[in-house]
């Protein structure tokens, strides 16, 4: 299926369809590191709400951003099993995650496991397209994902939920928030528990699993979180989080087939706001990363990570509509093993400074920053934005950006294993990147579109060669990308679509020089539709993906897929709803990854309690 020839004109009829009124709230984000409305960011950016959450009875954090505008995956096997992320199509280690505003991120591997965080303890996730170093700094090449927890305030309430599904799922959440008009507090516990299914068919070490085991892989998991604050009458406000996953995962795998996870963000922010021209934020937290791994009951090794920040933000307003930010951040990442690390921490000290202004039809962002490594010295990095309203309803942005991705500890210090020599490198330097993006944002008052189109430049991107046996500063990349995404009521349907188009090579000299990124798809297509009938709704979700090479010389070629979801609620009281979804209706035989097997035909029902 040549998915490509038909999902762009679907993309041209849906910017230009009519429809009738609808109201769709403008979200706070935190694209600037500033608070701001989707309608007046510069940024890329998609906001997903607890109430979408709920409404679409989603379980994991790929399937909240599957087909969202700009978003390719791949996922190991199901539940809990390994899941990257492919933003504007950068690779998985050049998208930063925050929790709360705090940084995630194993510092042996460099990316973050996304798997383990609970979705059920999530208030809100927002989604940032584009290179962001120049506020957050190193590894927001492709973007950054900001995960916020449950909040509360408001008068006490308790909430609860259960589901029961294919593959023997079994999951609970239970809650309780409050905290009046000033304060705010969360408690909630999830616990999971499936039996899964066969992840693997085999494959070697570079494409599969390298092994054949068919039996079932299971995935089990506890997690709770605990967040309260406190707004005084003086302008000061204290904030407060806990995070916590404890999982274990079996799977396929020559050396090691179950893990045994913790994910752990505790965090606090104190802000200042004496007037309404300047506010002082001084936060702090960590995340902690911890596996045991297994082989067949076997002890094999530990990796602890953890990752300190503390950041200080001034925000002052030096004349309506024109805000200075200025700030100072710091990084410690440090490693506990098993497996002999040369190096066993790093810091990082950085400063940032960003302007916005607003005058007449024109809006722009500019901002800098500097970071000093422990490890590579001085890396600058800078964006600017600027946006211009065509008329009352529709605004053009153009932005430009660079961006930074330091090594990881696997990069520069991962020992030699076995009969299996150091791939490590101690002279790798970071990734670098520049960015060009325009686009055009539309609120029609029958609903909201945006389309996009972007060029990235990626250079001295870290990659294993064979020839030497050892990960090189040898591969360059392009990638050039159009999406669009709508949001409308048609015939009393709500309606959302999303495509994102992308073209991707590598630019490296060699044999694999013009090869397509691996497990990028080319094309994504994603549309949901939804309908309230009282107290029943039904909806379904369309996805579909292009096809995508798996390995780096692109000898593995995986199909092009397309799945259907539906889903049904009804409402027996103003607090209860009965909930039941179908995934994957038509039983699709599809892998995102190498003999990595996906989900067939699945159910799942759901009994929740929410005031």
């Amino acid at each position: 299926m040549n998915i490509r020839s038909v999902l762009t004109p679907l993309a041209l009829l849906l910017s230009a369809t009519g429809a009738p009124a609808v109201e769709l709230q403008p979200l706070v984000v935190t694209a600037t590191r500033t608070a701001e409305t989707v309608d007046d960011t510069l940024t890329s950016v998609t906001v997903i709400t607890r109430e979408e959450i709920q409404r679409r009875q989603l379980h994991s954090i790929h399937e909240v951003v599957r087909g969202v505008a700009g978003v390719s995956f791949s996922n190991n096997g199901g539940a809990g099993k390994q899941t990257e992320l492919y933003l504007r199509g950068t690779k998985n280690g050049h998208l930063l995650v925050l929790v709360d505003g705090i940084k995630m991120g194993s510092a042996t591997t460099g990316a973050t496991a996304l798997q383990d965080i609970p979705l059920a303890l999530v208030e809100r996730i927002e989604i940032v397209r584009g290179p962001r170093s120049s506020l957050y700094g190193s590894e927001a090449v492709g973007g950054v994902i900001q995960i916020f927890t449950r909040k509360g305030g408001g008068e006490m309430k308790p909430f609860l939920s259960a589901t029961i599904g294919s593959d023997n799922w079994r999951e609970g959440t239970l809650g309780l928030s409050g905290g009046g008009e000033r304060g705010w507090f969360n408690a909630s516990l999830t616990s999971r528990d499936t039996d899964g299914f066969n992840s693997c068919d085999g494959g070697d070490f570079s494409n599969g699993c390298g092994i054949v085991e068919p039996d079932e892989d299971g995935h089990r998991n506890l997690s709770g979180s605990l967040r309260a604050g406190y707004r005084f009458g003086n302008g000061l406000e204290l904030d407060a989080h806990l995070l916590q996953s404890e999982g274990e995962t079996d799977f396929d795998g020559s050396f090691t087939n179950h893990t045994e996870t913790i994910q752990q963000v505790v965090g606090a922010s104190v802000r200042y706001t004496p007037n309404e021209n300047w506010s002082l934020k001084l936060s702090g937290g960590q995340n902690r990363d911890k596996s045991d791994n297994f082989k067949d009951g076997l002890f094999m090794s530990k990796f602890n990570t953890r990752r300190t920040t503390i950041s200080l933000q001034n925000d002052i307003y030096v004349a309506d509509d024109h805000l200075l930010t200025w700030g100072l951040d710091y990084l410690k990442d440090e490693v506990v093993s098993t497996t002999d690390y040369t190096e066993k921490s790093r810091n990082n000290h950085a400063l940032f400074i960003e302007y916005q202004g607003s005058h007449g039809r024109h809006d722009w962002q500019l901002s800098l920053r500097e970071d000093d490594n422990q490890q590579f010295g001085e890396y600058g990095s800078g964006s600017a934005a600027w946006g211009y309203a065509l008329t009352d309803r529709v605004r053009f942005r153009l932005a430009y950006g660079t961006a930074f991705k330091a090594p990881s500890f696997n990069d520069l210090y991962f020992p030699a294993f076995g009969m299996f020599p150091s791939s490590s490198n101690l002279d790798l330097v970071p990734e670098e990147s520049s960015s060009l993006e325009a686009g055009l944002d539309g609120d029609m008052g029958w609903g909201r579109w945006s389309m996009s189109v972007y060029r990235t430049r990626i250079d001295d991107m870290i990659a294993y060669d064979a020839t030497t046996f050892k990960m090189q500063n040898i591969d360059a990349a392009s990638i050039t990308g159009f999406e669009t995404s709508l949001s409308t009521r048609l015939w009393g349907w709500d309606l959302e679509a999303s495509l994102t188009l992308l073209e991707h090579q590598n630019r490296s000299s060699g044999a694999n020089r013009g090869n397509r990124l691996p497990r990028r798809a080319g094309e994504v297509l994603r549309v949901a539709v939804d309908r309230r009938f009282g107290d029943y709704s039904i909806g379904a979700t369309l996805n579909a993906e292009g096809s995508r090479y798996n390995d780096v010389a692109n000898n593995v070629k995986l199909d092009g897929f397309e799945t259907l979801d539906l889903r049904a609620e009804y409402r027996f009281s103003h607090d209860w709803r009965l909930q039941a979804r179908i995934e994957n209706l038509f039983d699709e035989d599809y892998q995102t990854a190498a003999f990595f097997n996906q989900p067939g035909r699945t159910l799942f029902l759901t009994l929740s309690y929410q005031p």
